[in-house]
């Protein structure tokens, strides 16, 4: 039987979802938990990783099981196991073939960054920035971003080159909150880093430091090079991982 489950996350004690040899991934503390829940390794399936210190409001993975459990009894067992920055907030039974990875058509990050510099309990959950920004400015380049683009200048250079970079953003939202800014971006997928340079290139025009037409050529740029800009992960929130409808 397949199940597809969401877990939220607090990031900042983890070296990312992915399972890893030499450092603490969330992945394989999930896995855990399951292999103690059912006698034996049961392999989970993420909708995407998340990097080192970056959070999850609802992050999607597939597993099978033969243990017939209610949501309930899921969330109480996961939960009493996993934890207390690891929550599971839904379990249910989908279709044999279901893929949390393949089957996704979008997902949305959102990405906050403070002026409260000083707030001690934010600085796990922001990027902080001390002075005033030039919004109009960043909220003209963050159009740019929509549409349907080869996104090599904003990625990871150790993203295989035979694979293509070709996304298409939906949204690319800027919007001023009490004590900063909240970004918002949807798309149908998101290489790794996009995210984090496409805000850290933002900062940089709110700071005056790139002009819109510089930041239009880096874009066009497809080169892994135009970009020095990355904003930190512990600003950046998985909020939603979209399915077809048959599959919410």
């Amino acid at each position: 039987m397949r199940l597809k489950a969401t877990v939220s996350y607090d990031g900042s004690g983890y070296a990312g979802w992915q399972r890893q040899d030499n450092a603490l991934g969330i992945e394989s503390i999930i896995m855990d938990v399951m292999e103690r829940i059912h006698h034996h390794p049961v392999e989970i399936t993420g909708s995407g990783r998340t990097d080192a210190g970056v959070h999850a409001i609802a992050q999607v993975f597939h597993f099978d099981s033969e243990l017939k459990m209610s949501k309930e009894q899921w969330r109480r067992a996961m939960n009493a196991l996993l934890p207390a920055d690891i929550r599971m907030q839904d379990v249910k039974k989908v279709r044999e073939d279901f893929h949390a990875r393949f089957d996704a058509i979008s997902k949305r990050y959102d990405y906050y960054l403070s002026y409260d510099v000083d707030n001690p309990f934010l600085q796990r959950y922001r990027a902080f920035y001390r002075g005033r920004l030039n919004i109009e400015r960043m909220k003209e380049c963050a159009a740019l971003f929509v549409g349907t683009h080869d996104f090599t200048s904003f990625t990871s250079s150790r993203i295989d080159p035979r694979k293509s970079r070709v996304r298409t953003i939906t949204m690319c939202a800027i919007e001023e909150t009490a004590d900063g800014l909240h970004f918002r971006l949807e798309g149908n997928s998101f290489l790794r880093y996009m995210v984090r340079m496409i805000v850290g290139t933002l900062i940089e025009a709110g700071r005056d430091r790139l002009s819109v037409q510089e930041v239009k050529a880096m874009l066009e740029a497809k080169d892994k090079e135009a970009c020095r800009y990355k904003a930190p992960g512990s600003g950046l929130y998985l909020v939603e991982v979209r399915y077809p409808e048959e599959e919410a």
